[in-house]
Parts: structure tokens; sequence; C-alpha cells
């Protein structure tokens, strides 16, 4: 249990010594292995009541949740509206909340600003939102869709330090899919970088992040990871129409989730467990856009693996993703994103040469 978020009388004590918690890098916080990500609050993953969003979060943080990720790209400020309801009846002490700056809204045109002025701007919108005097972390989001890191390096991260020194955040951190973007970022980073998360790079699919694990961890670097189920893929749910994974990642995808219901398992639990075996990892963030879902995901991070899960977890990655062609779609997204800017400011027409290579 950790006592230094542990509040008697809020939380549900017998919950939360289930829970298991890990140094965040060198930050000094002692986070939950189950991070609460904040993306299901904006609608990312469908419509949901308000009401039992603000639910799942009070519940979340009785059974020993400690650390809450959102950012205003999620919804365009909602997830942030959403949490700052839900947590104006809980005591401040019982939670880290993590929040980021550079992406933000659906139009292309908007959508990434890294600017210092716009990172001002973007705190103080954000601590409006959650009801809060200050977050625990803020993070440069998805740093690879800057024009350049040049800004990142000289605006970005700058202005974050000088909002450390106000008092509105503790702690900085970066955000995004490509590894190695967020290694350069951090070799050349004017100042220090506490923690670095990305997401569905610790996969049944794709464990890429196994590579860089020791680079993070001689700078004191906590590394927090997103998407054990590959941003919905491995779960019986639709894949969302805008997933950016190749047909090829997504057919197997379709096709362990039928082999694993097929032998009585649950492919977002194997997933999960899967991703927990891998040391060196702080927090595992995942959404859970209902109570059902949090629930679930509650006694899977709590509880140990099945032989059935860890039998599973075997076949799958050998049967269905190790003779992948390519276990990853970085640079897909960058690619689309480039070429719809491209067409707004008119320097391509629409079918032109520059088409994604899937």
């Amino acid at each position: 249990m950790n006592q230094a978020t542990y509040v008697d009388g809020f939380h549900d004590r017998d919950a939360v010594v289930k829970m298991k918690y890990s140094p965040l890098g060198n930050t000094g916080l002692v986070v939950s292995q189950l991070a609460f990500g904040g993306a299901p609050l904006g609608g990312v993953y469908g419509l949901q009541q308000e009401s039992e969003a603000v639910s799942t979060v009070h519940r979340a943080l009785r059974a020993g949740v400690n650390y809450i990720d959102t950012a205003p790209w999620y919804g365009n400020g909602r997830s942030e509206e959403v949490l700052g309801k839900a947590l104006a009846t809980v005591p401040r002490k019982s939670y880290y909340i993590a929040t980021k700056v550079g992406r933000y809204e659906p139009a292309v045109e908007r959508m990434f600003d890294f600017s210092a002025e716009r990172v001002f701007k973007s705190i103080d919108r954000s601590l409006e939102l959650l009801g809060l005097d200050y977050v625990d972390v803020i993070q440069v989001h998805d740093v690879e869709f800057a024009e350049n890191l040049e800004i990142v390096w000289k605006e970005t991260l700058p202005a974050l330090a000088e909002v450390v020194k106000r008092g509105k955040t503790r702690f900085i951190g970066v955000t995004g899919y490509p590894l190695s973007v967020l290694k350069e970022v951090v070799l050349n980073s004017p100042v220090k970088v506490d923690l670095i998360l990305t997401y569905a790079r610790n996969t049944l699919i794709d464990q890429t992040i196994l590579e860089y694990l020791p680079f993070f961890k001689e700078r004191g670097i906590g590394v927090l990871n997103a998407c054990s189920v590959a941003m919905g893929m491995l779960t019986e749910s639709p894949v969302q129409p805008w997933h950016p994974a190749t047909k090829e990642i997504k057919d197997a995808c379709r096709r362990a989730v039928e082999y694993c219901k097929a032998a009585g398992g649950d492919v977002a639990r194997v997933a999960i467990y899967y991703s927990l075996e891998t040391p060196g990892i702080a927090a595992h963030l995942t959404g859970s856009r209902t109570l059902e879902i949090l629930d679930r995901n509650l006694e899977t991070y709590t509880s140990e693996p099945t032989e059935l899960d860890k039998r599973l977890a075997r076949e799958v990655k050998q049967k269905f993703f190790d003779g992948l062609s390519q276990k990853h779609w970085e640079g897909i997204e960058k690619l689309e994103y480039q070429q719809e800017l491209k067409k707004l400011r008119g320097e391509v027409s629409e079918g032109g040469d520059d088409q994604p290579v899937v």
C-alpha cells in the first residue's frame, strides 16, 4: 500500500492492499501499476454518460489507482472538464495527475502548437477545467508531430521548466509513439525530462520498448506504458475506424481475438498480463469507459495470471504476431497529417503522389 497517497476514510482499504505500486523514475512518486487513462472521458472510444464517468473515476481512486493521465486533445478539453467535476470531491492527496501540451483540436490546421506562448495558455486552461492549482506532471504530447524538434527544445521544454518554477507543475514528461524520437528529445533537451509515456509498444504485437528501457533507466527517467491492448485491437470490441494500424496487423489481431475466445480465454486479459511481465515500467495506462470495464481492469491488474492466460499469451504471440512483416504503424499518422496540412495550404492536390505507404 502506498502511504503517500492513502487517505483513511476515503480509500477502500481491502482493495488498496491488492494494488501494486512502483517508483516513477527519480521523481519520488510511487504510482499504481494500473493508471487511469483519461482519453475515454473525452469520448475518444465512444459516448459516455457523465454520471458514470464520474463514478468510474471515484471507484478507480478508492481502489488504489493513484495516477491519472489526461490531455486537452481528449475531446477538446472534455476529459479535463469531466475530471474536474469528479475530482472536486476527492482528497487532493489521494492522486497524482498529468496533463499535456502541444496537441489540441481535431481541425488539422489547429491540431498542433508547440510554441511557448501556447504552453502558458494551455496549462492555465487545463488547471481551470480540472479545478486545480497545480498538476503533478505536464507532458509534451505526441512530440513526433512537431514540424521540427528544434521548437520543442527551444520553446516547449523551456516553457515547461518555467511552469515548474511558477508552481503549476512538478515534473516534465514527453509522450509519443516512436521511441527513437523520445530518445532524441531526451538527449537534446535543455531541461531535465523526468518521464516518458509511449503507447502500444509493449504488446503481444510489438515489444520495441525493450530496446529503449536501459537508456531511460540509466538516466532515472520514469517510463509509462499505455495501450497494452493496442488501442482496442486486442479486445473483443470493434476496432475504431480511426485506428492507424495496417490491415495485416488488424487481421492478425482479429484472428488472435477469435483464437482466445474459442479457447475460453479473454484476449484483453492475456494482453495485459503479457505487458505486465515487462520489468522497468512504472505504470500502465488503461482507459476505463464504464464501471464494468473498470472492474474488469481492476481484477486483471490485482490478480495473478492463470495457466490458461500464460499459455494463450505464448501461443497467440507465436501464431499471429511473430511472423508479421511489420509490427507497428510508425510514420503512417504523421504522413497522413502532413498530407492534409499540405492540402489546406494548397501545396498538393488531392490524390497526388504523396501517399502513405501502408
